[in-house]
């Protein structure tokens, strides 16, 4: 039986989540009226008529347009809900697999919790993914990850944010665990590590890089661990390195792997969470277009 504050936590979800689809579905409205009133700054700033269609309303965007500063005269997008806090606390991650685990898996699922900073690796046991991402929600985790495997290889990497959405699903292949890699892995910094997005210049590209790269808090300045998420021809290489100065010269650094490493490729972004079976896809491979132009997307 659902206890008093379980139902409670339920409807308190279930409003959030409709006050983010009402916001959502404004944001058509909301881009509709910034590309008029770019169109006015344009008008303005050359010197030419204003278009014929935008005369009666005129007044009324002008007023909008001298009250707006540079932070405020784009519009707002669901991602500005999902994502708006980003950077002013760290995140804090859990990281499970899915069920009846490998011992590789489990020691894939633990590597993947040394990498995160500020991460927690629970069993996954019995439970649903609906009990799964309630329990996250309620423990005030931002970002929950899942590793999902085949035959004892990790073939599988779901990053889902919390409260709200996105969920994020990539296969995973090459995975190279720390006990593995060729010659020894050097020992696991705890500092929080700079993130390196390389080749992430498209919409989606840019979406994808802002979910990788809010899994891990802000680092300092000083800081000589790097993770890279580098993509090539929508294959993205995970590589973890620390590095170190050699002597005085300041342009001269020794890379140390750290790892794990393994290649991502996304398949899926769904506008919720894990358990939400309805939410709508913001983007879905099609690996059946074999135009190359169709195929890049990232």
């Amino acid at each position: 039986m659902p206890t008093a504050a379980t139902s409670a936590s339920h409807r308190r979800q279930a409003r959030l989540r409709r006050e983010y689809l009402y916001r959502k579905s404004l944001s058509a409205a909301s881009t509709s009226t910034y590309d008029s009133k770019r169109r006015i700054r344009e008008a303005l700033s050359q010197g030419k008529a204003l278009p014929t269609e935008l005369r009666t309303s005129y007044d009324k965007l002008k007023s909008e347009i001298d009250a707006e500063d540079a932070k405020h005269d784009r519009p707002a997008s669901h991602v500005d809900d999902e994502y708006g806090d980003a950077g002013w606390n760290d995140p804090r991650v859990c990281v499970t697999t899915s069920r009846a685990p490998s011992s590789r898996l489990k020691q894939f699922a633990k590597e993947m919790k040394l990498l995160i900073p500020n991460s927690t690796r629970i069993n996954r046991g019995s439970h649903r993914v609906d009990e799964l991402v309630e329990q996250c929600k309620t423990s005030d985790f931002t970002d929950l990850v899942v590793v999902q495997e085949t035959r004892g290889e990790p073939d599988g990497l779901i990053v889902c944010h919390l409260p709200l959405g996105p969920t994020a699903y990539f296969t995973l292949s090459g995975a190279v665990l720390r006990h593995d890699l060729e010659g020894g892995a050097a020992p696991m910094s705890e500092a929080y590590p700079h993130v390196i997005l390389n080749q992430f210049q498209t919409e989606l590209g840019r979406r994808v890089g802002n979910i990788l790269k809010c899994l891990f808090p802000v680092p300092k300045l000083d800081t000589r661990r790097v993770v890279t998420f580098s993509n090539s021809d929508d294959h993205i290489s995970f590589r973890h390195h620390v590095y170190k100065k050699e002597g005085n010269k300041e342009d001269k650094v020794t890379l140390y792997e750290v790892g794990p490493r393994f290649e991502m490729r996304l398949y899926q972004i769904k506008l919720g969470t894990l358990e939400m079976k309805d939410a709508e896809n913001e983007y879905v491979l099609r690996p059946y277009m074999n135009t190359a132009s169709k195929r890049k997307v990232l």
